[in-house]
């Protein structure tokens, strides 16, 4: 016990060394942001740090201590780059957007549109964020939805995005990097699924099914009871239920809510036939205005990553170091650019909080296509 107590005082010791040397190294750090704060240079130089991590690399034979020693001069780095892009933002060097903050949205002269028919769980969405709106109208696909906001058909468009069991929206992600669009507001949504059928209609007639893939995804128990069913995956829940009222035939059903069944003339065949009771749909609410309310808490933002060791943990540690939380993360492959990834990333904050001024410079720096989606 003597002898342990002798190398912890040993550890502790040279402890004191190597953080009176890493405060050394600061003090010089902060000069050198001084030098590059005068001159306008960048803070990341991504050459120089490559080669400083190859010699440390191959200056010992054991593979273990080398590998330590990278990622210790890693972290050391990438703490003396955020202090460096604080004293940049004191400097009055921050990363510039053009949000513009406002203390409230007026939506009374709004035009609303979303995607579906009448019935559409987006629709539900859009009368319970908008209580007050001029008009609202539906679209064939989310892609309309965005092309009504670019051609000033609408003024806000709303998107799912997440659902609770059956996961992200994922081609809904891709759209909001193609449009130059900003979420700013959302709203959860309770999904209750029924199946829907012909007033006649029993049970024992169904032999097909009709629904949104995420619907058929979040009914897939009660599916996997009736093996000899065919589901076929349709753009819209609320189109599903359309469909079998239009056909006629009564060997169809649909999966969706029950608020079609009174909206399309059909009956009630099974109530909440969902997988999990606790099934909610997240929207997004969109506008081709780059806006935010004071009080919004919320950011999503996107960025893109070479599929390179340690760059996503870089890029996330601004989060950590600025004490930010995230919420969200979402990876997305880059459309001609094999093995890259973007990614999405919600986290607590608001775009004038000194803290994401930070996190955005240094993610600005060192990733590439950094952008916000919005505030809210």
């Amino acid at each position: 016990m003597n002898r342990l107590l002798e190398l912890r005082d040993e550890i502790d010791t040279i402890d004191r060394q190597i953080y009176d040397l890493f405060a050394k190294r600061l003090d010089i750090s902060c000069e050198v942001a001084e030098y590059k704060i005068q001159n306008n240079l960048n803070v990341f130089d991504p050459a120089r740090e490559e080669q400083k991590l190859e010699d440390i690399a191959v200056r010992s034979d054991d593979a273990f201590l080398s590998q330590g020693m990278v990622e210790l001069f890693s972290q050391i780095m990438s703490i003396s780059k955020k202090k460096q892009y604080r004293m940049l933002a004191e400097a009055g060097r921050v990363r510039q957007n053009d949000f513009i903050c406002v203390d409230e949205f007026d939506f009374s002269d709004a035009t609303v549109v979303y995607q579906g028919v009448e019935g559409a769980y987006s629709q539900k969405a859009a009368l319970t964020f908008f209580r007050k709106m001029n008009y609202a109208y539906h679209v064939e696909t989310w892609r309309d939805a965005m092309e009504a906001l670019t051609s000033g058909h609408a003024d806000y468009a709303v998107l799912p995005i997440e659902n609770s069991t059956a996961g992200s929206v994922v081609e809904n992600y891709d759209l909001m990097v193609e449009y130059d669009v900003a979420i700013i507001g959302e709203q959860i949504i309770e999904i209750d699924h029924a199946l829907l059928g012909l007033p006649e209609a029993k049970l024992s007639d169904i032999k097909t099914v009709y629904s949104h893939p995420q619907a058929l995804m979040q009914c897939d128990g009660f599916l996997r009871t009736r093996p000899d069913w065919e589901a076929i995956s349709l753009e819209n829940t609320a189109v599903s239920a359309k469909k079998i009222r239009e056909d006629g035939d009564i060997s169809q059903a649909a999966i969706a809510g029950e608020i079609n069944a009174k909206l399309y003339g059909l009956s009630v065949i099974r109530r909440a036939i969902q997988d999990e009771s606790n099934n909610k749909t997240r929207f997004i609410i969109v506008t081709n205005k780059h806006i935010f309310r004071r009080n919004a808490d919320t950011i999503t933002l996107c960025f893109e990553l070479p599929d390179e060791k340690g760059s996503l943990y870089q890029s996330l540690s601004h989060f950590i170091f600025n004490g930010l939380n995230m919420t969200r993360i979402e990876s997305r492959p880059i459309r001609d650019k094999q093995w890259q990834y973007r990614f999405f990333v919600d986290f607590l904050g608001n775009l004038r909080d000194d803290a994401v001024i930070n996190a955005l410079r240094g993610l600005d720096e060192e990733t590439t296509g950094l952008r916000v989606l919005g505030n809210y």
